[in-house]
């Protein structure tokens, strides 16, 4: 009796090794063959569609005044007035502080009663020259006549040139001293600093009662009706940005804001240790929101096409040298690896310029994939619950 059930035992074990050895060989219930059946992989998807895209630099600076300069004295002396604070709006020619101009005062003061001595010494030897002149006339008149002797001549004529050179003396002497009272008129208006265009105080460094030397800061003002925004391109982007272009600026003060403005400026040259180029950005800031030192981002729009064949940017894969995507075709389920030729590259999209695609394309889980790997594709419900992405693309029926 044991023996016939271990001889039964037997048959079924054999019947089973059998039967797995005739599934391995054959594909089993599949009915394919070349080895074991691959798993199918869960993956993420997405359509490709057409639309704009735009490839966009951003690159980091900093905010500069527009014109910027300080407010210095010419001569020294001491501060008794200053009318502005930091923040403070001024005019042009508005006198923002004032020195103690007493000893100017009086420097002019003294220029006018040395100009009025010269004046009074022109007018006695011009009374001088005038009477040396009728004299040698007559003098002259007379030695035609006879009556006159040379000497006589001679005389009047010496007095007339020594009278014709003090008169000249005299000139210059009041010249010189009209000179030294306009001197002492441009150092007595130097007690009082005027701001030579508007704009605002942006900073202050002394108070009233400083002792200042010559070319001693006092204020500095800025005008900010617009401000330059500094930053620097790189090699690669060097001939895609042009002067004039339009580009938007954001800061970290005002997140929701964009401020918009134009390339004013690229240095012809770029620095040879870095390989960059000097950029300055004119933004227009009518809301003088944007101040100087701030921290800015600009965006320069250096490409764009209108209907693009784009796909989402996590669709790239790399294989070898190449690049591509994995195309889907929601009937098989089976994950095609495509060579695709890119175009602009942005961090969320990338244009393929060629093949041409349709379907859709695996944005996450394509690392595990192969050319013909089966895939499992995210379930897309009907009705009202439809995914609303691939709805509106028409990509899967």
């Amino acid at each position: 009796m044991k023996k016939r059930i271990v001889i039964g035992l037997g048959i079924v074990f054999a019947a089973f090794l059998l039967w797995r050895i005739f599934g391995l060989i054959f594909g089993g219930k599949s009915g394919r063959t070349g080895g074991p059946v691959r798993p199918a992989v869960a993956v993420e998807v997405d359509s490709v569609f057409y639309g704009t895209i735009q490839e966009v630099r951003e690159y980091t600076g900093t905010i500069f005044p527009r014109y910027q300069y300080v407010l210095a004295p010419k001569v020294a002396g001491r501060i008794i007035n200053i009318s502005k604070r930091i923040g403070d709006w001024v005019q042009a020619g508005e006198v923002i502080a004032r020195i103690d101009d007493a000893e100017y005062q009086q420097a002019v003061r003294e220029a006018e009663a040395n100009l009025k001595i010269a004046q009074a010494s022109l007018a006695e030897a011009r009374s001088q020259f005038e009477l040396a002149r009728q004299e040698k006339a007559r003098v002259e008149s007379l030695q035609e006549k006879g009556i006159a002797s040379p000497s006589e001549l001679d005389a009047a004529v010496s007095n007339f040139t020594a009278q014709e050179s003090r008169y000249e003396l005299a000139q210059a002497q009041v010249e010189q001293r009209e000179a030294s009272l306009k001197s002492a008129q441009i150092r007595l208006s130097y007690a009082q600093l005027t701001a030579s265009e508007s704009g605002f105080i942006g900073e202050r460094f002394v108070d009233e009662g400083a002792l200042l030397a010559p070319n001693s800061p006092v204020v500095s003002i800025i005008g900010i009706d617009s401000v330059i925004v500094r930053t620097t391109i790189i090699e690669r982007d060097y001939g895609r940005i042009e002067k004039g272009q339009q580009v938007t600026v954001t800061v970290d003060a005002f997140p929701t804001e964009e401020f918009y403005g134009n390339v004013s400026r690229i240095a012809p040259m770029l620095q040879q240790t870095s390989r960059v180029a000097q950029m300055e950005v004119e933004v227009a800031n009518e809301k003088g929101l944007l101040k100087p030192g701030m921290f800015a981002r600009v965006n320069v729009r250096i490409a764009e096409k209108d209907s693009a064949q784009i796909v989402p940017a996590t669709a790239l894969v790399n294989r070898g040298d190449k690049v591509g995507v994995f195309r889907v075709d929601p009937d098989e389920t089976i994950a095609h690896y495509v060579a695709v030729q890119t175009g602009i590259v942005t961090a969320e999209q990338v244009e393929i310029v060629s093949p041409e695609l349709s379907g859709i394309v695996v944005t996450l889980g394509h690392h595990l994939l192969d050319e013909g790997s089966p895939v499992l594709l995210p379930k897309i419900a009907s009705g009202n619950e439809e995914n609303a992405e691939f709805e509106k693309r028409g990509e899967i029926p």
